[in-house]
Formats: C-alpha cells, sequence, structure tokens
C-alpha cells in the first residue's frame, strides 16, 4: 500500500458521522468524588475521544461546570442569578483546561475557545478557527458556555453544533438512552432507542433543556444519548454499536 493510499484510509471516517458535538456534565468528570475533578476519570474521558478521534471523526466538546459550581443552585440560595451564572462558566472554563491537558499528554491536540475573552489561557470563540481546527484533526472545546447568563450549556452544546454544521450531538450520561422514567427509581421505566424531539419535550422526559432541543429540532440535529461513564462507549455509538437513543423527527 502507497503512503498516498495510507493517507486516505486513515482520515476515511469509520462512522457515518463525519463532525459531532460531545456534551458532558461536569459531574462525569468528578468519578466517584462529591465534588471537583478526578484525574483518573477526565484522563479515561480523553482517551474515549482520542479513540473517536482516531476513527476520523472531527470532536468538538461541551462540558458542564455541576462539579465545580451551579448557577441554578447559587441563585436559590440567594445569590444573584447572573453573577452565579458568569461564575458557572468560570467552572466551565476550568473543566475545559483539565479536558485538554488529557488530551494533549496522549496526543490529541485540542484548542479550547472560550465565549468570554481570556486570551493569556485560551483562544476566543471564532467560528472560523474552529472550523479551521476540527478540519486538522483537533478537538475544540467550547467553553464559558454561551458567554450569557440565563442559558445552559445543553443550549451552548445546541448552538455550537448548530454553527459547526454538526450530523449529531452526543450527549453523554449516566445511563445508556432515553427512558420513560428514571431507571435508577423506576425499574419498570422502559427504554427507547429512538423518540421524537416533540416526545421529549411533551413527556418531559429532560434529555436537554427545552431551548436545547427546540433548536436541535430546527436544525435538524439527531441527538445521540448514551453512556459515558462506561470506558470505550463512546466511539461503539459513534460506529452505532451497543445501547443508546436517538431522539430525532
Amino acid at each position: 500500500m502507497s503512503a498516498k493510499q495510507m493517507t486516505k484510509e486513515k482520515i476515511q471516517p469509520a462512522s457515518e458521522y463525519k463532525r459531532i458535538m460531545l456534551k458532558m456534565s461536569g459531574e462525569v468528570l468528578m468519578g466517584d468524588s462529591e465534588y471537583g475533578l478526578d484525574s483518573k476519570t477526565v484522563k479515561r474521558v480523553a482517551e474515549d475521544i482520542k479513540a473517536v478521534v482516531d476513527l476520523g471523526v472531527e470532536v468538538c466538546v461541551v462540558v458542564g461546570a455541576g462539579n465545580i459550581f451551579r448557577g441554578v443552585s447559587g441563585a436559590a440560595e440567594g445569590m444573584d442569578r447572573t453573577t452565579a451564572d458568569y461564575m458557572g462558566m468560570l467552572g466551565i472554563v476550568i473543566n475545559a483546561l483539565a479536558l485538554q491537558n488529557s488530551l494533549e499528554h496522549i496526543g490529541v491536540h485540542t484548542r479550547v475557545q472560550s465565549a468570554i475573552r481570556m486570551d493569556s489561557i485560551c483562544e476566543p470563540y471564532i467560528r472560523r478557527k474552529a472550523f479551521r481546527h476540527m478540519q486538522k484533526g483537533r478537538v475544540v472545546i467550547f467553553a464559558a458556555g454561551t458567554g450569557n447568563p440565563y442559558f445552559t450549556t445543553d443550549t451552548a452544546a445546541a448552538l455550537r453544533a448548530s454553527e459547526m454544521n454538526c450530523d449529531a450531538i452526543f450527549k453523554g450520561t449516566k445511563v445508556d438512552g432515553v427512558y420513560s422514567a428514571d431507571p435508577e427509581k423506576d425499574k419498570s421505566a422502559s427504554h427507547f432507542d429512538r423518540i421524537t424531539y416533540m416526545d421529549v419535550l411533551t413527556k418531559d422526559l429532560k434529555v436537554m433543556d427545552a431551548t436545547a432541543i427546540s433548536l436541535a429540532r430546527e436544525n435538524n440535529i439527531p441527538i445521540v444519548v448514551f453512556s459515558v461513564k462506561e470506558t470505550g462507549n463512546f466511539a461503539q455509538v459513534v460506529q452505532s454499536k451497543g445501547k443508546y437513543t436517538i431522539v430525532a423527527n
């Protein structure tokens, strides 16, 4: 096989998806701890992302900050909601930098782009630049949400996925898809292999917030819900293997 053929084979995606958005909550990165970052868990997540990049898929990421600070809970305790949300955005940047560090350590070139300018530690969000990074095989982590209070990281993920022309949003959770009820509380809850955006909204299934679901629906971006806690599961689901739920029209 010639070098040219090998290069072509390497960049040929082993998946139906060419570019995807991975959305994770901050809680994923704290592992079994009560709060903060668990280095082993961050490393495992980075390795799972690398496995997808190695398939020839372009990956961008949005991660929350629930392991560090929650704007809504802060507001509920009397803190001004706008201030609490801005603090949450800074927590997202911390998680993004931690994930970038782990990815770089295993040879995955990564860029963090923040919706709030902080030029000394990461790039500002520039759509064309993010496109170019992904075309070069770099993972782009979008930090600081949308840069605005009152918007969740779910909405930020749907917005960036729309702007990046992603083929799908992969929502990594602690369960392997969407159920009719919380499977940890209701053992009779049934798993959906596929469900519509409208059913998610009308049944209030809490896949993502209503704004994010509506934005994904408007731009016809399917949402793939899977368990991000299982090692190697991200790459399996990207290849349409394993157990997951697709939210689409």
